[in-house]
């Protein structure tokens, strides 16, 4: 995690420019929720530079995707919140960022929620914010006590607003365990 000065723009066009990459950052962040939740892989590994090292001896999007993809095997659903997201542009194709998210995972079952930080490095490539860099930290992980079931809370009577179930609903979801010839539940 860097805290350092950030680059001022010289002019209204570099200005202009900077906003859009504080609200392009902003959106990768919850662009990547999104793809975790969904078990999206192909769209989370575009939101990282061609080149992402991937442990120490791999690199590129095809690596990460495996790597996320064993990682998230682990859990049955999981939900992401991201909430406070500090970003620091430090020239004009690098930043750096620290999120604060709130995060639920189901475990065998039961369900555990936590906090986490994740600290970032951005790099501008072929005209697109992505991630260089993405270091998690956590603050906790502990069970939820009160376990909520799928679909609990969900479709309860005739005058609730139907729809589909989460993460259920995601087609990435069931492509997801397919390929590992595995069920979610």
């Amino acid at each position: 995690m860097r805290i350092e000065t950030d680059w001022r723009p010289a002019d209204s066009e570099e200005r202009l420019a900077r906003l859009e990459a504080l609200d392009e950052i902003r959106q990768l962040a919850h662009r990547y929720a999104l793809a975790v939740d969904s078990r999206n892989l192909r769209a989370l590994a575009s939101l990282f530079v061609t080149d992402v090292r991937v442990g120490r001896d791999e690199h590129g999007r095809e690596a990460l995707a495996k790597w996320y993809g064993a990682s998230l095997e682990r859990y049955g659903a999981t939900i992401h919140f991201v909430a406070n997201h500090v970003i620091d542009i430090l020239s004009p194709v690098v930043a750096s960022g620290v999120v604060t998210c709130r995060d639920e995972l189901e475990v065998a079952g039961e369900w555990h929620v936590g906090m986490i930080q994740y600290w970032d490095d951005y790099r501008r490539e072929d005209g697109q914010w992505l991630f260089h860099r993405r270091k998690l930290h956590r603050w906790y992980l502990v069970d939820a006590l009160t376990r909520p079931g799928w679909g609990v809370g969900v479709n309860l009577d005739e005058k609730t607003i139907r729809t589909p179930q989460l993460p259920d609903a995601w087609p990435s979801w069931a492509q997801f365990w397919t390929e590992r010839g595995k069920s979610p539940r």
